[in-house]
């Protein structure tokens, strides 16, 4: 009853901030990107091409919102800011002259009214996997409420291997919006055979994304030499497979992998390239999803040589229960062997013994879960917090 409220609350705000900003959507192709995973750099991805195609554009990701040539802070934990905020900055981009707006689109912001008179044009998911469903309780709930984001768009770009694929596709189909795929395993109008093309980014799971881009950005006439020339040169986004190198003689880097589906490409990504020991530090939010806790351990275990657990804004949970809940999953079976366990609830002790203590000359150390975020939770209250700065921290200390 009082999540009902709050809906029909953010619904009233956007109705209110659409009038008084007089619809900004609708003087703009507005591009929104739903997905568990690969959201954010799928947005920046359609972002940077459509720039450097010499078009006017904005954004808005989990990183930051670029409206114009301006930067802003979207604030802790935020993904699709609040309905007054995101009509501010459609209206913002109005003004400064932008032709097309790229908004990252999560669940919760589709469920909750927020994105409501956004007028996507352009609809694209990157998939639809295990995460939130301590909020939509079901996977075809939270599937319907990606869904929401296709209700009035002209275009849909779909990815043809995720099983997401047939629901949406029915429902795009039914209000007769055009349909585009891309896929690796399947049959679809982009693939990596019939657009070939180069990328900086790692991993199956970026050529997912790059596809994504590709087809949302042919689809809007720009030329295949100028998509290919970005994905090229595009170096990633802060906290997304981010290398940290201060001259240490291992690898290390930082992930903002928090679902099962993402720490398993990671892990698998690195598992392939690294020739040391793979080390990966971990945990899981509190009052979050709790069926993912073990799925994300048995992944750990699955592809790690070393696992060090620890906080990920535990909020009013026991961070120790939350360990206890993803030890179970790395006890199960396909444990990798002579994977090592380790439970070091303070995040920055945590990553100090993983690069102090237990990284040796050829390893990978991945820091998971936070990525870019400037804040963790504990209690009810927003602490100061970054892993790059705990990790730059505990490579100062290290003494080799």
């Amino acid at each position: 009853m009082w999540q009902r409220i709050k809906d029909i609350y953010h619904l009233l705000v956007a109705v209110f901030f659409i009038l008084l900003y007089r619809f900004p959507a609708r003087k703009l192709t507005a591009i929104g990107v739903t997905g568990t995973d690969g959201k954010t750099t799928t947005v920046n991805l359609i972002y940077q091409i459509l720039k450097e195609a010499g078009k006017k554009v904005s954004m808005i990701s989990s990183v930051n919102a670029v409206i114009g040539e301006k930067k802003y802070d979207i604030g802790f934990h935020v993904t699709t800011p609040d309905p007054k905020d995101i009509q501010k900055y459609l209206a913002q981009a109005v003004k400064a002259g932008s032709q097309y707006f790229v908004l990252e689109s999560t669940s919760h912001g589709l469920a909750q009214n927020r994105l409501f008179g956004c007028n996507f044009k352009v609809g694209v998911v990157t998939n639809v996997t295990h995460e939130h469903l301590d909020y939509h309780k079901t996977y075809e709930n939270y599937l319907q409420a990606k869904a929401k984001l296709f209700a009035r768009v002209e275009l849909a770009v779909l990815n043809k291997d995720d099983e997401s694929y047939e629901t949406l596709k029915s429902k795009v189909e039914r209000q007769k919006a055009k349909v585009i795929t891309y896929g690796i395993k399947s049959k679809a109008d982009f693939t990596p055979k019939n657009f070939q093309f180069k990328t900086l980014l790692p991993g199956e799971y970026n050529q997912y994304n790059c596809l994504a881009a590709i087809a949302a950005t042919s689809s809007l006439k720009i030329p295949a030499l100028q998509i290919k020339k970005t994905l090229a040169s595009f170096k990633g986004v802060e906290g997304r497979m981010e290398e940290v190198n201060l001259g240490q003689d291992f690898r290390l880097i930082i992930d903002f992998a928090h679902t099962p589906n993402a720490l398993e490409n990671v892990l698998r990504t690195l598992g392939e390239s690294q020739y040391g020991k793979l080390i990966v530090v971990f945990g899981c939010a509190g009052l979050r999803d709790v069926d993912k806790r073990p799925k994300m351990g048995e992944i750990a275990a699955k592809y790690a040589d070393l696992i060090v657990l620890t906080a990920e804004d535990p909020r009013t949970e026991d961070v120790n229960k939350i360990i206890d809940q993803i030890v179970q999953g790395c006890l199960g079976q396909g444990v990798k062997e002579g994977t090592t366990l380790f439970r070091i609830p303070d995040r920055e002790g945590a990553i100090k013994f993983a690069i102090q203590k237990l990284a040796k000359k050829g390893d990978t150390v991945v820091i998971c879960g936070k990525g870019h975020e400037q804040s963790m939770c504990y209690g009810k209250t927003e602490y100061l917090w970054s892993d790059f700065d705990a990790v730059k921290k505990a490579l100062g200390g290290l003494k080799r």
